[in-house]
């Protein structure tokens, strides 16, 4: 362990001199490989609070996929079934529970996760470290490796890789400082600690909260405790599918996060996974295909033949009430909101994605309206009284 660690640059190639360092002690962290830089670390830290209480808050291996220091997702151990392992390029692969958790994670949103970083709650084992190896990734986070993995993770990027370790039992000081424009901001720590107890106010008609839906609530509050606000989180079946991060309007997240959690429902589609691709291409590039694919763009891509670069066969359209109809058969997704829902829309948009369960701090001077227009579809909804802003 050291003291601090000089940085090739800061935020950009201009901001000179750059480190990070402890003013008292030592980084609870060391390099395993590569030289992660400023935005790395940032990545890092913010991911890895992420992952850690999520393992302590569901006892479940965690993973988060960061990008510009917001996850573009996150996820919990569960096994993948044959179609998820199918949308997210892991057939024919041994699969731990950790390499789980950052599969589902990196497969929330496979364009955003691009050359993303990933935290892991756990030792990273051989399995996980081998599919991290078949993505574009600039670094990983994790408590430990094991000797396997981390051969394998120095192969990647021509031996360049990112691997940080970080002491597990490191614990941060209570009060926490921010340097802007020369000036000093001084908090205390966000440790507010997010568990079941959160989820008992329940303010709907509908009060049967499965313990599915409990977990899928939770793991969108971690991830909402570590995503840049506003910020709004879609979840099913223990992995974030949509996160709507940074938007100056709450409507805005719910429906930029709606979006993405459509574009995951549609990944799903017989047609998107019966795409045949031409032999050899690149995973990146079979990401952004299905990207353009289910873009409403994609007929005038088929009219300029540019299809003929990418499959084998002309894929058939998926026309938009084709994808209307698909997604309106999707059901059982959570959505969380890092503060309340000042109005009825955002229920309305989740609705339209198959939501029935939504966590949020509440103290609208509209809950009531809110809460009407969950009644009128059924859903379940728990107030917190938490919010959760991150900057």
């Amino acid at each position: 362990m050291m003291t601090e660690l000089e940085l090739k640059y800061g935020c950009n190639p201009n901001q000179k001199p750059a480190r990070i360092f402890m003013e008292s002690g030592q980084l609870p962290l060391k390099v395993r490989n590569g030289k992660p830089g400023y935005i790395n670390f940032l990545d890092a830290l913010n991911s890895w609070q992420l992952v850690k209480e999520l393992k302590e808050a569901t006892g479940l291996p965690a993973a988060a996929s960061f990008k510009h220091v917001s996850p573009a997702g996150a996820a919990v151990g569960t096994p993948l079934t044959e179609v998820e392992k199918k949308i997210y390029f892991a057939e024919n692969m041994p699969l731990s529970p950790m390499a789980c958790a950052y599969i589902r994670a990196r497969g929330a949103d496979r364009l955003c996760s691009y050359g993303d970083w990933a935290a892991l709650s756990d030792v990273c084992d051989v399995e996980t470290a081998c599919y991290l190896a078949l993505e574009v990734s600039d670094g990983v986070i994790a408590p430990g490796y094991t000797d396997e993995a981390l051969e394998v993770l120095k192969t990647k990027r021509k031996g360049g890789y990112n691997v940080v370790e970080i002491d597990p039992g490191y614990v941060p000081k209570a009060v926490e400082h921010k340097d802007v424009f020369g000036i000093t901001f001084e908090q205390g720590r966000n440790n507010y600690a997010i568990n079941a107890d959160l989820l008992n106010n329940i303010v709907t008609e509908n009060k049967d909260l499965p313990e599915h839906a409990k977990r899928d609530m939770i793991l969108a509050l971690i991830t909402l405790k570590y995503t840049q606000s506003n910020s709004v989180c879609y979840v099913k079946d223990g992995q974030a599918i949509g996160v709507g991060a940074g938007q100056q309007s709450r409507i805005h997240c719910t429906r930029l996060a709606g979006s993405k959690a459509d574009n995951w429902l549609l990944r799903q589609h017989p047609k998107v996974l019966g795409l045949q691709f031409v032999d050899g291409i690149r995973r990146p590039d079979r990401d952004n295909a299905i990207d353009v694919y289910l873009s409403d763009e994609y007929e005038d891509v088929l009219a300029e033949g540019v299809w003929q670069n990418t499959f084998k066969v002309k894929p058939e359209v998926l026309t938009a009430e084709g994808k209307k109809a698909w997604i309106a058969t999707q059901s059982g997704l959570t959505v969380g909101s890092d503060a309340f829902f000042p109005f009825g829309d955002n229920v309305e948009r989740a609705h339209k994605s198959g939501v029935q369960y939504i966590v949020q701090p509440g103290g609208s001077i509209r809950d009531d309206h809110v809460i009407a227009t969950c009644n009128k579809y059924g859903m379940v909804m728990a107030f917190t009284g938490m919010r959760l802003f991150h900057h």
